[in-house]
């Protein structure tokens, strides 16, 4: 969609995420992985202590880069996990099946009143009802390594190069915090930790450690799609035999898939937002990921999205009003807030799309 953030398009009209599914053809990805060896030789460390962090999940993402370093790079990643607001019982059933394969692992658990009260904030202010999340496992991840003294950390896909954003990290493998903060917490990040009105202690693990503020940081951000094709289906499968991963029953709320992001409740309001505020959801996201990788026709991706995408997560409604604290009305008019009305008809809280996918 046009509408999504940081999107660009060519004289064609053709998306970056489209010419970056065709760039990725004359990548050479040999050159590439030669990268990456000379990444893993600068950190690996050779007395058993982490030289290298992952965080995870449970999920298919997660669960293969870490497989990768672990088996086939021979490197000791350290998994790490930032507890959910809203944890499913099929999330923590995948992390639990991930870590009975032997990984070392640290749960980070921030404070209950402090995710609920940014989260809230991220919500009401910014239609990002998990940015309390976000904070916290960008920034927690970052600290960790830097008390493990462990100077390399793996995230999945670049979602930016991978699904159409900026295209600044194409060609270079390793990013910086200020490029983080600026990009993934959409500069926001001290803004909402001053607004909160929480206590210094309940922001611990929203904060980046004061010498990082005060030094920079020399940790090595890179994402694992930088140095190999990425496939999220591959990703699934190889989670699937080797870690347990589990599918849900049924398809995801507002889409057709059902074995990615299933850790948490508040993705599927997370996804919802993203509807209302750029016009294209959870399923439209999928959809065009299965078209990129050849899964699906372009005809067959449009009837999907017709089917299933922009649904209203009705089965978690009860859920939200009790985490946010909100009436059903003050809910709504939060939702109402954050539809773009370009796209959509405002009525009370009925909310109908001007557009029609095609």
């Amino acid at each position: 969609m046009s509408t999504r953030p940081r999107v660009t398009f060519d004289e064609h009209g053709v998306c970056n995420a489209c010419q970056w599914q065709r760039n990725k053809e004359e990548i050479d990805w040999t050159a590439r992985q030669g990268e990456l060896v000379e990444l893993l030789a600068k950190h690996r460390k050779s007395d058993g202590s982490p030289d290298c962090i992952v965080p995870v999940s449970g999920g298919k993402d997660g669960t293969y880069v870490f497989h990768q370093l672990r088996t086939v790079y021979g490197m000791n990643p350290l998994a790490v996990t930032i507890q959910p607001a809203l944890p499913l019982d099929i999330g923590r059933k995948n992390l639990e099946n991930f870590l009975e394969r032997g990984a070392n692992h640290l749960l980070v658990t921030p404070s209950a009143n402090a995710m609920r009260a940014l989260n809230r904030a991220g919500f009401v202010e910014l239609g990002f009802p998990y940015y309390g999340w976000l904070i916290s496992i960008l920034v927690s991840v970052i600290n960790v390594a830097h008390q493990f003294d462990c100077g390399l950390v793996f995230y999945g896909e670049d979602g930016e190069v991978e699904y159409g954003g900026t295209t600044e990290t194409q060609s270079t493998p390793v990013f910086d915090i200020e490029y983080l903060k600026r990009v993934y917490l959409e500069a926001g990040h001290e803004k909402a930790l001053a607004a909160s009105n929480l206590e210094d202690a309940e922001l611990y693990f929203f904060r980046f450690l004061p010498k990082i503020d005060t030094e920079g940081s020399s940790i090595d951000l890179t994402h694992w799609s930088y140095f190999e094709n990425w496939d999220p289906y591959r990703n699934y499968l190889l989670a699937k035999e080797n870690y347990g991963l589990q599918e849900t029953l049924s398809a995801n709320p507002g889409t057709f898939t059902n074995y990615a992001q299933n850790d948490q409740a508040l993705y599927a309001l997370h996804t919802y937002l993203m509807y209302l505020k750029f016009g294209f959801g959870r399923a439209n996201q999928d959809a065009s990921i299965e078209v990129r990788r050849g899964a699906l026709s372009r005809s067959q991706a449009v009837q999907l999205v017709r089917l299933y995408d922009g649904a209203y997560p009705i089965e978690f409604e009860d859920t939200y009003l009790h985490y946010f604290q909100m009436s059903k009305d003050e809910f709504l008019n939060v939702l109402a807030k954050w539809t773009n009305q370009d796209l959509f008809d405002v009525d009370g809280h009925e909310i109908t799309p001007k557009f029609v996918v095609e």
